[in-house]
């Protein structure tokens, strides 16, 4: 799988195009590279968790925590996305842990696996809907103020995103959870497959 097709994975998984998705296919411009100023450790352990959450460890591969998937959500998001689209991620930071707190009494940290598994279907399905009505609710915009452009995208969209690329790019998630060959020596146009087979990581 190369990265091409990974990011239309993601978007089918999400319903939504990769926030940022031509700088993680180009490479983010040189310029914009500088120490991590929109996060805290904190975020990054907040976003492991919540990354873990969706991708856990299992019997097979260790899960997204294992890779530091927290830790590459925060590069990207200060590197790669548009000011607007880091507003709306930091602040959806605080907003998942106001959800926690609403939903389990508990912010998001504390919470058990369970509480935490229920509260992200809850945001996934939240966003999926966002997303499903995004494309009425900017018209209905347009028709009040003809220079408006677009929403933004959910905060949960935009973590769940960069989660799965994280994990799926990762050394863990790429030779563990998927199989890998690091430089075949032929191109084999068609491959015997078991169902229940790892997909391929691309290279």
């Amino acid at each position: 799988m190369d990265r091409r097709e990974l990011l239309k994975m993601i978007a089918l998984l999400t319903g939504g195009a990769m926030i940022g998705g031509n700088s993680l296919l180009t490479g983010c411009s040189p310029e914009k590279r500088k120490i991590n100023t929109l996060f805290s450790q904190q975020d990054e352990e907040f976003l492991d968790l919540v990354a873990d959450t969706m991708l856990p460890d299992t019997a097979k591969s260790p899960g997204a925590k294992a890779a530091k998937v927290g830790s590459f959500m925060t590069v990207i998001v200060d590197d790669c996305y548009q000011e607007k689209d880091q507003k709306v991620f930091v602040e959806g930071i605080a907003k998942l842990n106001a959800a926690s707190e609403k939903m389990h009494g508990m912010a998001f940290i504390k919470a058990t696996a369970a509480q935490r598994l229920a509260l992200i279907l809850a945001m996934d399905k939240e966003a999926k809907d966002y997303q499903a009505s995004k494309g009425s609710l900017e018209e209905i915009e347009r028709k009040k103020d003809k220079n408006f452009t677009s929403l933004p995208s959910h905060y949960f969209t935009m973590m769940k995103q960069l989660a799965f690329f994280g994990y799926f790019t990762s050394e863990v998630g790429a030779t563990q959870a998927m199989r890998y060959v690091a430089a075949p020596g032929r191109f084999e146009g068609s491959v015997p497959y078991k169902k229940g087979d790892k997909s391929w990581a691309w290279n």
